[in-house]
């Protein structure tokens, strides 16, 4: 798109030439007034043949203009920020506990903000103790405290009334009552009847009726609802609806007037996306494209509005803005992104039935990457990628631009996935985004089976796509069939009677045990084996290890020992008399008595030798000239 060369062969040629730079490669392409500028660090603008779409022999110029297209591509800035030091927090609150995560950067208010959404406690009620440094506000900046990575806090809410028994027994009782919402779609005249339990939340009703009429949670307009129900993450229980039946009427929020400004506003930025494609792009560059156009897309458009906001009161409606704005920027042809929070993806993708299971992928967006524009409208709108994820995936998106999203992402990642997956998506630089994780769902735990960034291909992508597949086919095939094999033992619980049922309880409860009984003698077998196999090793160390026996005639002082085995039998040698009490045990070791297991034992007196010091001679020991002992288990 940038260059005009198809020919892949060409391409890679180009890239391997660069060592696969593509920064460099593309300075080697497009003509050299237009290429990357130097950075402050001093690297070199390529001098050489400058291929261009349309002669590939063109000499390149040899002075590089200052307002090159491609500028922002290498941001030096960037190559000496420091990566932000992630601090954790414990923070703990009556009989619950929190995990935060955040930058050093962030102040006590972003803290309590985020307690705000996890424990539904106004942040201005909430006292945050805990600090070793001594009182803190809101605007005091974590870095100041000079806190270490791992801290305990607690909250304390004096303004507040302390839970009642009775109350929360009420509350229990209503959680597991059932509602009736009859639901009236208001331009359409239709009545729906709709069971959900107490503990479901307003905005899961919103968005299973987005599911039955086709409006958008954020367009619609409601009525019937309580004066209480304020929030949207409120449950039933507590809203205040009517039970056991309440009514509701919905249609559809009608859109504002625009002003004439606001539409040829709009009409203009339609205009700037789609006359920006490839085929223009070759032109840019002869009538200065400036530094706000990147790989076709004017980033005007791109930074009319931010792809979610940095405050959502729910992943839901952050999810819904994600959404619009992707389709406004790279059409309709998409992958279909759940709407929801990522614990729903979880339950959408990984705990229905095993042939209704599916791969999650969590696209992790960045506006300020330079790749992020062509993974989007090359890759990941691709009619053949779009297809094969809506097919065997359930696709969860966030965007990791702005610093509050991209805490609140790591604090999930940690909490889902460990500290190693939040760590590894936090060590990631900006310019290696966009992020596509494959997750498969296991029965303890979530697998991350694949981190692909941004800077990949079509093919390539399809493939580790495929790859995953293989993957989790196979794992679903075993949770099918294990699945089929409990449905169909229980339909035979169910057909046969007390006394057949018992009967097969009692074979099946033999068989186990047998086979517990051939696991068991097994792993003594095998644990024998390993003994005898480490016995013997340690038998031929010792006897490779002993000094070579003297001879009859030797000069030196000789002591013969004749020893006489718990089994009858005799075994002589001769050691110098020189030599410690130490080599006679190895030699008893190394016939398969251990001094560990065995003791040595002398006649006459009768003494235990293995109680003797081990580096004192034989001399010394009074085994010289010649000792009969004989060798006898411990107990």
């Amino acid at each position: 798109a940038c260059t005009g060369i198809e020919n892949i062969d060409e391409a890679i040629t180009l890239l391997e030439q660069n060592n696969w730079d593509l920064v460099a490669a593309i300075n080697g392409v497009i003509p050299q007034e237009n290429g990357i500028l130097q950075s402050e660090y001093g690297v070199e603008t390529l001098h050489g043949p400058a291929y261009g779409p349309s002669s590939h022999s063109a000499a390149a110029s040899s002075a590089p203009s200052s307002s090159s297209a491609f500028r922002h591509v290498v941001p030096s800035r960037q190559i000496v920020e420091r990566q932000p030091r992630m601090l954790d927090f414990r923070v703990e609150y009556r009989d619950r506990n929190v995990d935060v995560v955040l930058e050093d950067s962030s102040t006590v208010g972003d803290v309590k903000h985020i307690l705000e959404n996890e424990l539904q406690i106004p942040a201005s009620k909430m006292l945050l103790k805990g600090w070793k440094t001594g009182d803190v506000d809101d605007s005091t900046v974590l870095k100041s405290l000079h806190l270490p990575k791992n801290n305990s806090l607690y909250v304390l809410t004096p303004d507040l009334p302390p839970p009642s028994s009775s109350h929360s027994g009420a509350l229990q009782e209503s959680l597991n009552q059932n509602f009736m919402l009859i639901v009236t779609h208001r331009e359409v005249q239709r009545e729906y009847n709709l069971n959900f339990s107490g503990s479901s939340t307003i905005q899961e009703v919103k968005r299973n009726v987005y599911d039955l009429t086709s409006i958008p949670v954020r367009h619609q307009l409601w009525e019937g609802w309580p004066s209480s129900a304020t929030d949207d993450s409120m449950t039933l229980a507590v809203s205040g609806v009517t039970f056991p039946c309440h009514r509701l009427t919905v249609g559809r929020r009608s859109s504002p007037v625009q002003t004439r400004e606001q539409s040829e506003e709009q009409c203009t930025d339609v205009h700037m996306v789609s006359d920006s494609d490839g085929d223009d792009f070759e032109d840019a560059t002869e009538f200065g494209v400036d530094d706000g156009e990147m790989f076709g897309v004017a980033s005007s458009a791109l930074r009319k509005s931010p792809m979610m906001p940095e405050n959502a009161e729910n992943e839901g409606d952050a999810l819904l803005q994600f959404t619009a704005e992707f389709s406004s920027r790279y059409g309709d042809c998409h992958p279909v992104y759940f709407i929801g929070s990522l614990e729903a993806a979880f339950q959408e993708a990984f705990y229905g039935k095993a042939r209704d299971r599916k791969l999650l992928a969590i696209y992790l967006h960045h506006d300020e990457s330079v790749l992020t524009n062509v993974f989007c409208s090359q890759m990941l709108c691709a009619e053949s990628i779009v297809s094969y994820l809506s097919q065997n995936f359930i696709t969860w998106a966030w965007d990791m631009t702005k610093e509050a999203n991209r805490a609140r992402f790591l604090t999930m990642c940690t909490r889902h996935f460990g500290s190693v997956v939040a760590q590894t998506i936090r060590t990631q630089k900006t310019d290696q985004f966009p992020l596509f994780l494959i997750i498969m769902g296991k029965r303890s735990s979530n697998e991350v089976l694949n981190v692909i960034q941004g800077n990949t291909t079509v093919d390539e992508l399809m493939m580790r796509l495929m790859a995953a597949m293989e993957i989790f086919s196979a794992q679903q095939q075993e949770d099918i069939k294990d699945e089929d094999e409990r449905e169909a033992r229980e339909n035979v619980k169910r057909e046969q009677d007390e006394a057949y049922r018992i009967s097969l309880e009692a074979d099946r409860a033999k068989r186990e045990a047998q086979e517990r009984e051939m696991a068991e003698q097994f792993r003594l077998e095998q644990i024998r084996k390993e003994q005898e196999e480490e016995r013997e090793a340690i038998r031929l160390s010792l006897e490779q290890s002993l000094p070579p026996e003297p001879k009859e005639e030797s000069t030196e002082s000789v002591s013969k020992l004749r020893i006489r085995t718990p089994s009858g039998e005799f075994f002589e040698r001769r050691f110098l008399a020189s030599s410690k009490l130490q080599v006679v045990f190895d030699f008893v070791a190394s016939k398969g008595y251990p001094w560990e297991e065995y003791k040595l034992l002398g006649t006459f007196p009768r003494r235990d030798v293995t109680q003797l010091d081990p580096n004192k001679s034989l001399l010394e020991v009074k085994l010289y000239p010649q000792e009969t002992l004989f060798l006898e288990a411990k107990e």
